[in-house]
């Protein structure tokens, strides 16, 4: 009997020993329903019979033969399925891997018992291991789609129910330090340490929320408006020499400097770009900001002086949760505390700007980081 054709003829069995096996695992497949169980097993079983007797042709079995799926329906398929709803049930990655070694097994054992081998059955049987294996890999696939969403979830989540309590301790931190409240000295000084650990925090959750705002499908939002990118820059400008009252800023400004733009978002972009060269910088070197107007751009700089980014380290900067790794120690340089989100938050708000956002770095002249905004952010250029 062809493999097709036993699979279709004996799907009882079959789905007896999967649900037998489920239920072996011990959280959480003692605890379900047969159907549960058995969630989707019979459209996998009959799409992999399906694939069995279908033409197969040489482009397709060498895309198989690397792990890519054929072209994929519009619906997403009964391994997938299968997946997402193992996640939502309790099911770890090496579970739902067995479970797929489990039936194929089975299959196989029930079918070597009446069939014997000869060319045929062998090609079958390369054929079945081919589906099964596509199977799994679908199935895996969105498994993991599923975890890094609620991954995500649980990011955003616990970033905003972060923002309540650490609203408190920063107003407390400002009550504090109020003229006249606290004398001068330690305890005034301790006051301004808890309201600028509050805004670094804040930072923090808000390059969080960010984060998990693009990783859960939705584009960072601007609002422009007809600003002055001198004011914008010159705002970012005082709140760094504030917050790192130890290091020396440099502001300077050339051209024509006004467009539409958002002044929230692009202070977000250039208090990351100056927070990056104050925690990678030279501690007794100056960082610049500079921002000069050409006829159809803005292009805002930072500049700190220290240790090269290799090339190839480069090439990944911008990436999420990236922290670029030193292979010395550098003395006068600040240790990282950030989420390694910053960069890669400043180059989204960049580009939904309709601009670019480029990292160049040597011994000889630093390392800068450029921002080209066209004068009118352009919305359409970028989805979302």
């Amino acid at each position: 009997m062809r493999l097709a054709q036993f699979i279709t003829d004996n799907l009882e069995p079959i789905l007896a020993e999967w649900e037998a096996f489920a239920s072996s695992l011990l959280s959480p497949g003692q605890y379900m329903t047969s159907l549960a169980l058995r969630d989707h097993a019979t459209q996998i079983l009959m799409a992999i019979a399906e694939d069995i007797e279908r033409d197969q042709s040489d482009l397709e079995q060498v895309y198989k033969s690397k792990g890519f799926a054929p072209i994929a329906p519009a619906t997403r398929s009964a391994a997938m399925t299968h997946g997402a709803l193992r996640h939502l049930a309790g099911f770890d990655l090496r579970q739902l891997a067995a479970e797929f070694r489990a039936l194929r097994a089975s299959v196989l054992r029930l079918w070597l018992r009446q069939e014997p081998a000869d060319a045929t059955s062998l090609y079958q049987l390369t054929r079945f291991n081919e589906a099964i294996d596509q199977a799994l890999a679908e199935s895996i696939a969105n498994y993991s789609n599923e975890v890094a969403r609620s991954r995500d979830t649980f990011l955003a989540i616990l970033g905003h129910d972060l923002r309540s309590p650490l609203t408190a301790i920063a107003n407390s931190g400002l009550y504090l330090a109020s003229p006249g409240l606290l004398p001068s000295g330690a305890a005034l000084e301790a006051a301004g340490r808890v309201t600028r650990g509050a805004a670094r925090m804040n930072a923090m959750i808000r390059d969080l929320l960010e984060y998990t705002r693009t990783r859960l499908g939705r584009s960072i939002p601007i609002s422009p408006e007809p600003t002055s990118m001198e004011q914008i820059c010159r705002i970012a400008f005082d709140e760094a020499r504030a917050a790192h009252p130890e290091r020396i800023f440099r502001l300077e400004t050339s051209g024509p400097l006004e467009g539409q733009f958002d002044t929230d978002r692009l202070l977000q972009v250039i208090s990351n770009l100056l927070d990056n060269a104050v925690h990678h910088g030279a501690r007794n070197q100056p960082i610049t900001l500079r921002a000069f107007g050409e006829p159809d751009r803005v292009t805002v700089q930072v500049r700190n002086q220290g240790r090269a980014i290799p090339e190839d380290q480069l090439q990944v900067i911008f990436n999420p949760l990236v922290q670029i790794p030193s292979e010395r120690a550098e003395e006068d340089s600040a240790p990282a505390t950030s989420l390694g989100l910053g960069l890669y938050i400043a180059h989204e708000i960049v580009m939904r700007h309709g601009g670019t956002l480029a990292a160049a770095s040597s011994d000889s002249e630093g390392t800068v980081f450029s921002a080209r905004l066209p004068r009118r952010a352009s919305l359409a250029a970028v989805p979302g």
